[in-house]
């Protein structure tokens, strides 16, 4: 080859290295960067599964978690209805008692006032009975006196009337009063208002206590048996009873001097016998003149009316 051909190719040939170098480092670049390509995404996608897996199971934990904590969620939304429902039935059931709490105090008032009133009325009641006790003691004492004087009365009218048999004249107490029967055969003749001496004596005897009992009453009964009577002095037994109490009021009162404010006669007539009338024996008890003495019972009326 000649020097002008060669000197003309080798700067062509030069180029033509050059280039073909360029074109091989270009196809190198070629296979290399799909190569690279390929392993970057070999890489890349190793790392991304792994990645993956981690993520995965990550995000099945999250739910299994999640899970987990719905139903403890769920759970304690539960456990709420239920703490409401019990706090309802609480509430219920503060409700019930306050009402029955408000209830019993008003009962505990009420009960409270009506015990004011029954302690109230129960301390009158006591006021009352001590007051009651008190007028029972009294009245009681007054009853004891009564019966004392009645007593000392009897005693003084047997001791005035000793020198009388019990055939002219008996002395007895009873229901708190002194009685002393005189037969008509010692004061007066039969059928007659008139006084014997004898009698007149006894009723003198007897005057000597009555001047002594200032706070003593004193009763004169005429009585009569049941034989019918009807003269000119006497209409029937009613006359004959009256006028003998009305004869021997009027000698204690115009001969012995008793009070007349402290005697008052009356006439039984045959309505108030003794003894049967079917015999005469019998007749001549109920044909009497009763003098009865009763202590004078005003202060204890009085007492009795408070």
């Amino acid at each position: 080859m000649s020097p002008q051909i060669y000197t003309y190719l080798s700067p062509n040939i030069a180029q033509s290295n050059l280039s073909l170098q360029k074109k091989t480092q270009a196809m190198k670049k070629s296979l290399l960067l799909p190569l690279a390509g390929l392993l970057m995404m070999s890489s890349t996608s190793c790392v991304t599964k792994k990645k993956f897996l981690i993520a995965e199971n990550g995000r099945i934990e999250a739910l299994s978690r999640g899970d987990n904590l719905q139903g403890q969620l769920n759970e304690c939304h539960n456990e709420m209805g239920k703490m409401r429902e019990q706090i309802s039935q609480l509430e219920q059931d503060t409700n019930r008692q306050g009402n029955s709490i408000r209830h019993y105090q008003q009962l505990l008032s009420s009960n409270m006032s009506e015990q004011e009133k029954l302690n109230t009325l129960l301390g009158e009641k006591l006021k009352e009975l001590d007051e009651r006790e008190k007028t029972i003691q009294e009245l009681q004492g007054m009853i004891d006196q009564q019966n004392a004087k009645v007593q000392n009365l009897l005693n003084s009218v047997k001791d005035a009337l000793l020198g009388f048999s019990s055939d002219e004249l008996t002395v007895r107490e009873q229901n708190g009063k002194v009685y002393v029967a005189m037969s008509d055969k010692l004061l007066f003749q039969s059928g007659s208002a008139k006084l014997d001496k004898r009698g007149e004596e006894a009723l003198g005897k007897l005057a000597e206590v009555l001047n002594k009992q200032n706070e003593i009453d004193v009763y004169i009964e005429g009585h009569t048996d049941n034989k019918p009577i009807h003269t000119a002095q006497f209409k029937d037994n009613w006359d004959l009873s009256v006028i003998r109490a009305t004869s021997v009021v009027r000698i204690l009162i115009e001969k012995y001097q008793v009070n007349p404010l402290q005697i008052q006669p009356c006439g039984r007539g045959e309505f108030m016998p003794v003894a049967d009338n079917e015999s005469a024996e019998g007749r001549a008890k109920n044909r009497r003149t009763e003098i009865i003495m009763a202590p004078k019972l005003d202060k204890l009326f009085q007492m009795l009316q408070k």
